[in-house]
């Protein structure tokens, strides 16, 4: 926040981004706007809510809404932050909060010190309405007095919605927050509370009760019945569990349709003792019914139920049921996993791209990233869901935050082969490989570590396919971290010699040799690697076995290229035989033109460094010569056969001072990538200093005139 003027107002994902620049810091570590104007409470929620979500939130940061007079927040969302009940109290209970969502923070922050600290605010008291304590440590007994009477719940008297799922909430504490005057929504899922009888104290008030799992309820059906019975203002009603079957729901929907007859909202999912006389009686009796949660109660497809129109229904009998549950049950992992078995079972044979949901899916998976069940499941349906052409017709941003879990689930699991295998079907997509962003450093390093430990020849197949792909996206960078692991070089080559025992040509050898072309490129600490490994010597030996495989011989003296391009391990390469064996794929007429550019390549790297040279020097000037008579005989191929990241090695052999042969292999190079993407490499041409080689060479009276009319060609079309 940096201007007066509110149109110039940085917004809160830019002050998020920018937080240490704009800030001072005060003499306890925590920060404060350096300048900020008054700004309306709207914007200072967003930009907590803003900090909140990036992972900004902690004692140090929260410490801007110290400042409660430009900064006035009224729904403040601190949800699992990192922020202590000191800093909780000095940045946010000076302000007159309507909200807060103070669940699963992770510190040690308790539902006691929250509620001392809004108590302690007179405003707080009676302008909060809305509390979520989810997850939290009640610790209420630590509560004192204030005034005489004692600190509680009913301290905080405007209160009308309270969230206090996964608590250890006690009967007492019950009491206490049922004589809140205005209370009308209340969830207490999950909770250790035994008794309900306390609500009768807001019968008058109360609308929304969820009670899902209540594991420690100790009432008879009757007694039970007869309390919701009392609860005349109750419209919405959630009783479900994930596998009780329960006399009291039975006897609700069986009983007397005065039992709570201007509800609108019923959720008993996961309540197995239901038939479809009782269900049908109940809908029956209600005719503003407009929710019913039926997920794995059997009696989700029963007829009163699919045919209400505007009745919403949580189960299994269809699409819209399933897709419900999802929506509604995002946080209670045992309904989520249920209605994602039945969605696999349902989009197992799905041939339209459905994004809604994906997302349904993605939201499941990120809500629960650390269930085992979970994650199972929601693999295999985004495989279903992302399969074949289905994946090209969704959002760019929805595939990418989803591949993104996908990978988050490889980590989480690594050794969960099931897991493993549904994340690598679903990764196994040219579209999504090529066209979605994601972190494909990450993905080509579980991948790898996956491969590692399966033999299984279709998923070493798709494996090698992936870490093919992933590696030729990389940066330069990125290429050299995973090139330094030599551990990645030994399984990729395991996988050559593996084929090359076999003497098979397949995609799994192809993909394992591009992988390793790719992997080697400008890296030549992957170089050495592959030198340490034993990869020359395999290298040879692929060769001389595949002669008559051009793809293969393409990729294998690819990499040879690279090695060639790192000066300290052309002596590698010195070896006769092989040299030899190179220039006779040069020389051979019948040869594709790509086997002959790479055994070029190779050669013109060798034959430019004459003070590294040590095999015989009439070699040396064969190649020299055969170099020049070969290239004049290549025609352009129509096919991309080659890209580059960089045209540094290519520097070297631009010198005026170069033999021709080695010149003019570095120009028929240049100008067959420039003419298949000229706007790309021209600009790379211009950044390394390329043009002002080509120019020189243009220029030089020394020039063969086959260089200097290739040269000008590039100029041109770069101009």
């Amino acid at each position: 926040v940096t201007d007066f003027n509110y149109d110039k107002i940085i917004m809160p994902s830019e002050v998020c981004r920018s937080l240490d620049a704009l800030c001072s810091r005060r003499a306890d570590g925590s920060l404060y706007l350096s300048w900020a104007p008054l700004l309306p409470p709207e914007m200072a929620d967003q930009l907590l809510h803003r900090m909140a979500a990036m992972g900004l939130l902690s004692d140090r940061t929260v410490g801007i809404f110290r400042n409660c007079k430009e900064l006035r927040l009224r729904r403040a969302f601190i949800r699992s932050c990192s922020v202590s009940a000191q800093a909780f109290r000095l940045a946010l209970c000076p302000h007159r909060l309507q909200e807060l969502d103070a669940s699963w923070i992770p510190s040690d922050i308790t539902g006691a010190s929250i509620i001392a600290g809004l108590a302690s605010n007179p405003e707080c008291r009676s302008s909060l309405q809305r509390l979520s304590l989810n997850g939290l440590h009640l610790d209420y007994e630590s509560l004192g007095e204030d005034g005489g009477a004692r600190v509680g719940f009913s301290s905080l008297q405007g209160l009308r919605t309270l969230n206090l799922a996964h608590t250890n909430l006690t009967d007492a504490i019950l009491k206490d927050i049922c004589s809140l005057p205005q209370l009308e929504n209340l969830d207490i899922s999950c909770s250790t509370v035994s008794d309900l009888t306390a609500l009768l104290e807001c019968r008058n008030t109360l609308r929304s009760l969820v009670a899902h799992r209540l594991r420690q309820l100790d009432m008879s059906a009757a007694r039970l019945i007869f309390v919701l019975s009392q609860l005349h203002a109750l419209r919405h009603l959630d009783f479900s569990d994930d596998h009780f079957g329960d006399e009291t729901v039975r006897q609700l929907l069986e009983g007397s349709p005065q039992v709570l007859p201007a509800l609108v909202s019923l959720d008993v999912s996961g309540r197995k003792r239901i038939t479809e006389a009782a269900l049908r009686a109940f809908v029956e009796a209600r005719s503003g019914l407009l929710f019913l949660g039926l997920l794995a109660t059997g009696v989700s497809s029963c007829d009163v139920v699919t045919s209400h129109k505007n009745l919403k229904v949580t189960g299994e009998a269809n699409e819209s049921q399933i897709c419900e549950a999802l929506r509604r049950y995002n946080e209670r992992e045992c309904f989520v996993r249920e209605a994602l078995v039945h969605l696999y079972n349902m989009t197992t044979d799905i041939d339209k791209p459905r994004p809604d949901i994906l997302k349904l899916v993605l939201s499941g998976m990120q809500s629960h990233f650390t269930s085992l069940h979970i994650q199972l499941v929601a693999t295999a349906c985004v495989f279903n869901l992302t399969t074949q052409d289905l994946a090209e017709a969704m959002p760019v941003h929805l595939l990418s935050s989803t591949v993104t879990q996908l990978l988050y689930a490889m980590m989480n699991f690594p050794n969960h082969q099931q897991v493993q295998k549904n994340c690598l079907l679903a990764l196994c997509s040219d579209y999504i490989l090529q066209d979605v962003p994601f972190d494909k450093y990450l993905a080509a390093k579980l991948v790898m570590n996956w491969l590692s430990t399966h033999e299984d020849p279709t998923l070493q197949r798709m494996a090698v396919a992936v870490i093919s792909i992933l590696v030729a996206k990389l940066s330069t960078e990125e290429t050299s971290q995973l090139g330094n692991d030599i551990f990645i070089m030994k399984q990729l080559l395991g996988i050559v010699q593996q084929k090359a025992m076999a003497g098979v040509v397949d995609t799994t050898l192809k993909f394992a040799l591009s992988a390793l072309w790719n992997l080697t490129d400008e890296t030549p600490t992957a170089a050495r690697h592959f030198i340490q490994c034993q990869g020359l010597e395999l290298y040879e030996e692929v060769l001389e076995s595949y002669h008559t495989e051009s793809s293969i011989q393409q990729k294998v003296l690819g990499l040879l290229n690279n090695i060639a391009e790192v000066e300290e391990l052309q002596g590698e390469l010195m070896e006769e035989d092989l040299v030899e064996h190179i220039l006779s794929l040069l020389q051979d007429s019948q040869m594709e033109v790509g086997v002959r550019y790479f055994a070029g390549g190779m050669l013109a790297q060798l034959a430019s460094r004459p003070e590294a040279w040590t095999l015989d020097d009439e070699l040396r000037t064969t190649i020299l010569e055969q170099l020049h008579a070969s290239i004049m005989t290549w025609t352009r191929p129509e096919r991309e056969m080659v890209s580059y990241r960089s045209f540094r090695p290519f520097c070297p052999l631009l010198q005026t001072s170069q033999p021709s042969g080695v010149q003019l292999w570095a120009a028929w190079a240049i100008h067959l990538v420039c003419s298949q993407n000229t706007t790309h490499y021209g600009s790379m041409l211009q950044k390394e200093g390329v043009i002002d080689l080509l120019k020189a060479l243009a220029a030089d009276s020394d020039t063969h005139s086959d260089i200097k009319r290739l040269s000008e060609t590039i100029l041109s079309m770069v101009e």
